[in-house]
């Protein structure tokens, strides 16, 4: 069986060697390097034009042609020059942005550096100076490079080659250009052409190499970038847990009544009428935490976000009583002595263990929550009978790993599991004295 073309060595090897000439990166890199040639001609203009009147020649020398050691001192004044730009105000972020966008590579993937640290504005400083004089010298040789292409390509077409390419650096010494010939300029300017686009994209691909080191992030804006991505997850995190125990509640809730409700719908109309009416209030309080929990997802910060403390207890135990459910609460000590924050979470965790009643337990027996405030602590104990043959739902147990990592944070302990047929959950936070 033949193999397909893509699998064929050869093919894969051609397809590698013109990934120059048909890849876009090419000749994106083309137009970063020739921008930094532009920019560049400014500074070395003003600098030569400095050179010119600060070093004016001695007659008596006879005038050399060529670059020279002043042409060379110019440019690397002049590419000093420019790079001094890094420092005004939004030029390092805007070189960073052309950057990631017209050269790519890897520098593309790092995160974006944060910091304007003196160090940080070194290198960029540096990879402009590089940027500069690298740019100038390919924006030199892509306008030789596409004259002589053309010029060898319309040789055959002119009466007087020689004349046309007279002086040309590609001509080789001796070549003839009369008769049968003149014919060989296409095919050479061709190759110029594809011999300029190799160079490029070979200079190219090593700017996109070497970027990262000048413009990527520091070892410091890299621990900022780990640290904020660890504080988004944290905070989906919360936001996750708030969904859960707020939504998760009050849909259980509304599910043990409207199914009590449509059990005595016929023979006890005034305790359907009183299920149907703890619905719609459970449903107003499951709009008002999901509001609050979107505004917090928009980042959007307002003053009336629900805050349920201990001290709305008593209607979270009402609210499990009129879906038929037999639960006994007691309380005993000062709940309005308890911190805020400890009587927000505590109200959350007692919210998510009678919820976890409710689904697991709420039909073979009667629930138990009992909240102790102490002197030095805070207590509470919720059980209820174990369901037999409970099955385990998908998902299960985020009730569980969202109450101990509230009680954790708090500094606290979380006990829960069956005794002798008895499901028990057991939290206890210090918030007094021993803190």
């Amino acid at each position: 069986m033949v193999p397909p073309p893509c699998d064929d060595p050869r093919v894969r090897i051609i397809r590698l060697a013109i990934a120059p000439l048909r890849g876009s990166a090419t000749y994106r890199r083309w137009v970063y390097l020739v921008l930094g040639g532009v920019l560049f001609v400014p500074f070395l203009l003003a600098v030569l034009v400095l050179f010119s009147l600060l070093f004016l020649p001695d007659p008596r020398t006879p005038e050399t042609s060529g670059f020279g050691l002043q042409g060379i001192t110019a440019t690397a004044t002049a590419a000093v020059l420019g790079s001094t730009t890094v420092w005004a105000p939004g030029v390092r972020a805007q070189q960073a942005q052309i950057t990631r966008s017209l050269l790519g590579g890897p520098l593309a993937a790092e995160p974006p550096a944060r910091s304007a640290t003196w160090r940080s504005r070194a290198r960029a400083a540096c990879w402009l100076a590089l940027h500069f004089v690298v740019g100038f010298a390919v924006s030199l040789a892509t306008m030789v490079g596409l004259t002589e292409s053309a010029l060898f390509v319309l040789a055959p077409f002119t009466a007087d080659p020689y004349f046309l390419l007279d002086g040309a650096p590609f001509l080789p010494e001796g070549m003839p250009l009369t008769g049968a010939w003149k014919w060989l300029g296409p095919p050479v300017g061709a190759v110029l052409l594809v011999g300029l686009v190799y160079t490029v994209a070979a200079i190219g691909a090593g700017a996109a190499r070497l970027a990262p080191l000048f413009l990527g992030p520091a070892a410091a804006d890299r621990l900022a970038a780990a640290q904020a991505h660890a504080d988004d997850l944290t905070e989906r995190n919360r936001l996750a847990a708030e969904l859960h125990d707020s939504i998760g509640h009050v849909l259980s809730v509304v599910a043990l009544q409207a199914g009590a409700a449509a059990r005595v719908l016929d023979r006890d109309p005034a305790f359907a009428r009183g299920a149907l009416e703890a619905i719609a209030e459970q449903a107003r309080t499951a709009t008002a935490e999901l509001d609050h929990v979107l505004g917090l997802l928009r980042e959007e910060r307002t003053d009336v976000a629900p805050q349920r403390t201990l001290a709305e207890l008593p209607h979270l135990v009402e609210a499990a009583r009129t879906a038929g459910t037999d639960l006994r609460f007691d309380r005993t000590g000062p709940l309005g002595a308890v911190p805020g924050v400890l009587s927000r979470e505590m109200h959350r965790i007692c919210q998510e263990g009678i919820t976890n009643a409710l689904r697991h337990g709420g039909k073979s027996g009667p629930i138990t929550v009992e909240l102790r405030v102490e002197d030095a602590r805070v207590r509470l104990l919720i059980s209820n009978p174990a369901a037999p043959h409970r099955r385990t739902r998908p998902g299960g147990g985020r009730g569980i790993r969202s109450m101990e990592e509230r009680v954790r944070l708090l500094g606290g302990e979380l006990e829960a599991g069956t005794r002798e047929g008895v499901w028990c959950l057991t939290v206890t936070i210090p918030w007094k004295g021993n803190r």
